[in-house]
């Protein structure tokens, strides 16, 4: 009895000592700003069925109440305190409401201090919710009251940014991504409320550049992306006569050189991610942000030029265009990146599309733009995309389709486009393996697009009697590349072509062509066919002496 009694207390001390180990953990945890694992509701001091009776559901449950209504539950309180605060008090002295929420600020400060070892996470959360609060203290020193305390608009918006550089130094110090997007937002918000075109511009751009730096420093790529998101939205909102301070919506047409630091937000939120420490791979947080940044940044610069600088769209485009094809170079030169090379350079093309469409005129539009897959096909190969390939082909068929609608009987355009599709087919042909595409799907597609529209523009484009001619020409140039290339899918084309031919004649020939037209065509039409089964005769000849 004595010894199970002894047995039973040394257990206890061990389970003690496990509990007080685990308690350590979880104040390491908290000082480093870890996230936390899921509570299991585990205990040592209890017995292993309380442990193991914790289904996965409980788990998320306790994980739901502990720590999300934590944080949820101290930013509404915040802000409703914030709320309280920049409700009009007209019989309080106009510097009460600011001192209300400085105490609250202090409260809540010293709240989180003697809460950071029994109530870890609370305490974190109140802390941000503090200086959430100490950022509308300030902001209600000008703001929300018809005597503010402060006159000059100026001081306070230096106030503000002191709030916001302190939350983000504070950020830092304790490596906190939650505080840091805290401080951003407050950065972002305060670029609004300074109403001036300049120090919004500078204000975000600043910004950018410190979400870039907490990404060297600490590898958030979260944060960068949030920022990345705030900068396109807050100058949206500044080019629609920032709603924010209550403004009428209207679009801002000056300063002109806005459109610069767009381009400029771009390149420093690119920079945070191609100069990335070379052993990270390129993960989905990447991807999401070279989608985001060129993606913002073309969507509102395609706004802004459309809507207030349409005699400049075109130049204005070509140069948004050189910009993202020299990242996508940049990204591929650096690490061969696959997604963010994608990303950037068809916002490139798409930019240089628009320029084309802004430049000419209906059909001679889809002249360049045909052409200008041949210079997506040639970049597509250096960047090794099977991904650039297949964007460049649905391009191609818009560029058909839409020309098929609009322009039809423009037998130049349509002949540029076939003779298009089929440089790409065969450039696809050539660099296969530098693509890597294993399938001849694509290549297909291109030799389909030429084989409708070019006999559909010669229709079109040469007189009527001469048109089963330049089909029959078509077919001997299309036996001619099956010959010298030795690929068999051009003598398929061929076949084709010579069966519209034949049904052209018979349904049309023999009734609308003149007696001459009808005469010459049949004639060489019938030598042309008695020459290709001469030819298939040869080949089935040949196969049978090789066999």
């Amino acid at each position: 009895m004595v010894k199970q009694t002894s047995s039973n207390i040394q257990e206890n001390q061990i389970l003690s000592l496990l509990d007080k180990l685990e308690s350590r953990l979880s104040r390491i945890e908290a000082h480093l700003h870890l996230e936390p694992l899921p509570n299991t509701g585990k205990s040592y001091g209890k017995s292993e069925a309380t442990g193991d009776s914790l289904k996965s559901t409980d788990r998320l449950e306790l994980a739901i109440g502990e720590f999300w209504f934590a944080r949820v539950g101290i930013i509404i309180l915040a802000l409703g305190i914030a709320f309280v605060l920049t409700f009009p008090y007209n019989n309080l002295p106009p510097v009460m409401p600011s001192l209300a929420g400085y105490f609250f600020v202090l409260t809540i400060f010293g709240l989180s201090h003697y809460w950071r070892e029994n109530f870890v996470y609370i305490s974190r959360y109140l802390f941000g919710g503090a200086l959430i609060l100490l950022y509308f203290s300030t902001l209600r020193l000008y703001f929300f009251s018809q005597h503010p305390v402060l006159t000059n608009k100026s001081w306070e918006l230096i106030l503000l940014l002191t709030v916001v550089i302190i939350t983000l130094i504070i950020a830092v110090y304790k490596k906190s991504p939650y505080l840091a997007s805290l401080g951003l937002m407050a950065g972002y918000l305060t670029a609004l409320v300074g109403g001036t075109a300049y120090f919004l511009f500078f204000v975000v751009t600043f910004l950018a550049g410190s979400s870039v730096y907490l990404k060297f420093r600490y590898d958030w790529p979260n944060v960068l992306i949030f920022s990345c998101v705030l900068a396109y939205i807050t100058h949206f909102l500044w080019f629609i006569n920032n709603p924010v301070l209550a403004h009428t919506l209207e679009l801002v047409s000056s300063p002109e050189i806005n459109l610069i630091f767009i381009i400029v937000y771009s390149v420093i939120f690119t920079t945070g991610i191609i100069f990335r420490r070379e052993n990270l791979s390129e993960d989905t947080g990447v991807r999401i942000n070279a989608l985001i940044n060129s993606l913002g940044c073309y969507g509102l610069y395609f706004f802004i030029s459309g809507t207030k600088f349409s005699g400049h769209f075109g130049i204005l485009h070509i140069l948004i265009s050189l910009i993202f094809l020299l990242i996508a170079i940049g990204f591929w030169l650096r690490e061969k990146s696959r997604y963010s090379t994608f990303f950037y350079s068809i916002a490139g093309y798409l930019a240089l599309s628009f320029a084309i469409i802004s430049r000419f005129e209906i059909p001679q539009v889809f002249v360049w733009l045909s052409w200008q897959s041949i210079l997506v096909i040639s970049t597509a190969i250096w960047f090794r995309s099977k991904y650039i390939v297949v964007a460049n082909f649905f391009i191609l068929a818009i560029i058909f389709f839409t020309y098929l609608a609009s322009a039809g009987q423009s037998a130049s355009a349509g002949l540029n486009i076939g003779i298009v599709a089929l440089v790409s087919a065969r450039i696809m042909n050539w660099q296969k393996d530098r693509l890597e595409l294993r399938t001849e799907l694509m290549r297909n597609a291109y030799l389909i697009v030429a084989f409708l529209i070019v006999p559909y523009a010669l229709y079109f484009l040469v007189p009527g009697g001469y048109i089963s001619l330049s089909w029959i020409a078509v077919t001997l140039v299309y036996y001619g590349l099956s010959l010298l290339l030795h690929n068999k899918k051009y003598r398929w084309m061929a076949l084709g072509t010579l069966l519209l031919t034949i049904s052209y004649l018979l349904i049309i020939g023999i009734t609308k062509l003149e007696p001459v037209y009808r005469i010459i065509t049949f004639l060489v039409l019938g030598m042309v066919l008695i020459g290709i089964s001469l030819h298939y005769t040869r080949m089935r000849a040949k196969g049978a002496h090789n066999n």
